[in-house]
């Protein structure tokens, strides 16, 4: 690890500890970090894949220390969260939900990884898998679960390289369908948790789209 790599990495990790402090504080109704490097791959006791430090387990964790005890985490990143899987895989008062390209990148994520508690949820999707079947996925499991878990907080590990045009994935995903999953989460936190949302950026590897995607996914939280 470089030295700059590694400041990079620990300038992240504080940006999603500030965001969880002022979403908290009602400084800001909710927030977006727009960080790098990303964080889900990193586990409790190991970095991987881009990821030195879990930028959202970090972030999710300070919020249990101001008092927010049932964290829910949401990742539509194109990769399963891995490390976020780990961290929290004994954690009872803790909700992980992933949708990700399967079989893919790290090779986890399985529908039959279900935590310790039952506290992770998968929902891998196939090459190829469209907004469409986002939807699906979200309104048949991911958000009736979320809904039931009722948060304190809501975090979601917001990676944008399933989108169609990103060149190391294969899903199919617009900007308009990211926007949408964020309406719908965001619509959950307004109801479970007074609208108590923090994002932290993940993947996103095509420019354009990167652009596109966290332009759509920003405006929506900014309209909560």
């Amino acid at each position: 690890m470089s030295p700059g790599s590694a400041e990079a990495a620990l300038r992240a990790a504080g940006a999603a500890i500030l965001a969880v402090e002022e979403v908290a504080a009602a400084r800001a109704s909710n927030a977006f970090c727009a960080i790098r490097p990303p964080g889900h791959h990193a586990e409790h006791g190991r970095a991987m894949g881009f990821c030195l430090f879990n930028n959202v387990a970090i972030g999710a964790l300070h919020a249990r220390k101001l008092g927010f005890q049932r964290i829910a985490i949401v990742d539509f990143d194109v990769h399963h969260g891995n490390g976020t899987q780990d961290i929290f895989w004994n954690d009872p008062d803790a909700l992980f939900i992933s949708t990700h390209q399967a079989p893919f990148y790290p090779g986890s994520g399985a529908a039959a990884e279900r935590g310790a508690h039952a506290n992770i949820l998968n929902l891998p999707l196939p090459a190829g898998a469209t907004g469409r079947d986002l939807a699906h996925a979200y309104e048949s499991a991911a958000l009736p679960a979320l809904k039931a878990f009722r948060p304190d907080f809501l975090f979601i590990s917001a990676g944008f390289d399933a989108h169609e045009s990103d060149p190391l994935a294969g899903l199919a995903f617009t900007e308009s369908d990211f926007a949408w999953a964020t309406t719908a989460l965001c619509a959950v936190a307004r109801d479970a948790c007074g609208g108590r949302v923090v994002s932290v950026l993940e993947g996103g590897y095509d420019l354009g789209a990167l652009g596109l995607s966290v332009a759509a996914h920003v405006r929506v939280l900014m309209e909560f």
